[in-house]
């Protein structure tokens, strides 16, 4: 079934005008973290993607080994090899402290890999950026690491992420219902599940469930279940990447939700606690509709990269021209 139109309303609601009120930044500070020596693509396909989407700023928090190579696919990036392996733990974690101080949303787990100095360095990072109240991505391997430690996320609800099986869920849950399953166990943390449609759940009626270490406001104390099908057609070519352009369209989203909580434009209606759910539908939606575009350009051939050209396009015709400002300021 289609999305709501409330929530898509709701969605319209935090991206940023293009009308020349904002200052740079004020649309979107995004932090990927990840790229270590093996892993390079998927940090540059989040933090490019949430470029793409309209984000004004995105950084890539990686290894040295890694950077390099990140820092030539694309000058756009800001690119910071501060996850060393033989780097003391209190200087990355002065150095993460400061940079994430500076951004609305961390993204987690793109090319992140499992080696123990990058594991133990998102695991601060994950800390920090709860202490900070940024909102938080999870995907690939910072699952892996969220999977062995739950207590890392339960009851902070400015974080979304990618389905586990690592939360306990009961085997006979039917298979609509794990997404909700999660984020109850969790204490709210909005989870999507990828399928043929994508669904997004949150669950704050559970035990774990705290509006304090979110630090939400008291009209946020609600408890709600809520669980939205996005049935957005998608290309039928399945390849690498795909999750992590996912990752930085959400992140971008969030990033806009931050700027839109603090006050940057909006007119403060939408609860900071809907955000992450918002989000995650907006990049779902636009991420599917431009690996549809892609697929039709490039057909069985598609690769990721094919979709980034596409994404301003996307959102375009999931949330219309008229929020591009028209033609005002094109060339």
């Amino acid at each position: 079934m289609p999305v709501p139109r409330s929530i898509i309303q709701q969605i319209k609601q935090i991206i940023p005008p293009l009308n020349g009120t904002l200052h740079k930044g004020q649309s979107g500070r995004v932090g990927v973290l990840g790229g270590a020596l093996d892993y390079t693509g998927a940090p540059f396909f989040a933090a490019i993607s949430a470029l793409r989407l309209g984000a004004d700023l995105s950084h890539v928090i990686c290894s040295p080994t890694a950077a390099q190579a990140i820092k030539s696919y694309s000058p756009d990036l800001i690119v910071h090899p501060i996850l060393g392996e033989e780097s003391s733990y209190e200087k990355v974690e002065s150095e993460l402290r400061s940079l994430l101080s500076r951004l609305h949303v961390l993204v987690m787990g793109p090319g992140l890999g499992r080696e123990g100095y990058m594991q133990t360095y998102a695991r601060l990072a994950l800390s920090i950026a709860r202490e900070q109240t940024l909102f938080v991505v999870l995907d690939a391997d910072a699952l892996y690491m969220v999977g062995k430690e739950l207590s890392l996320v339960k009851g902070y609800r400015r974080v979304f992420k990618r389905l586990s099986e690592s939360a306990g869920v009961s085997p006979d849950v039917p298979t609509k219902e794990r997404a909700g399953e999660v984020s109850r166990l969790l204490g709210g943390v909005v989870v999507l599940e990828k399928g043929p449609t994508d669904l997004i759940a949150s669950d704050t009626t559970g035990e774990a469930a705290s509006p304090e270490a979110s630090k939400l406001d008291e009209g946020d104390e609600q408890r709600v279940k809520e669980v939205v099908e996005v049935d957005v057609e998608g290309g039928l070519k399945r390849c690498g990447g795909q999750g992590d352009v996912l990752s930085g369209t959400v992140g971008a989203m969030l990033a806009w939700g931050k700027c839109y909580e603090d006050g940057a434009f909006g007119d403060g209606s939408v609860p900071t606690s809907r955000l992450p759910l918002l989000a995650a539908v907006g990049g779902s939606m636009v991420t599917r509709t431009s690996s549809r575009m892609a697929f039709q350009l490039q057909g069985r051939g598609l690769v990721t990269q094919d979709m980034l050209p596409l994404l301003g396009k996307s959102f375009s015709e999931v949330f219309g021209e008229d929020l591009w400002a028209g033609d005002k300021g094109r060339l």
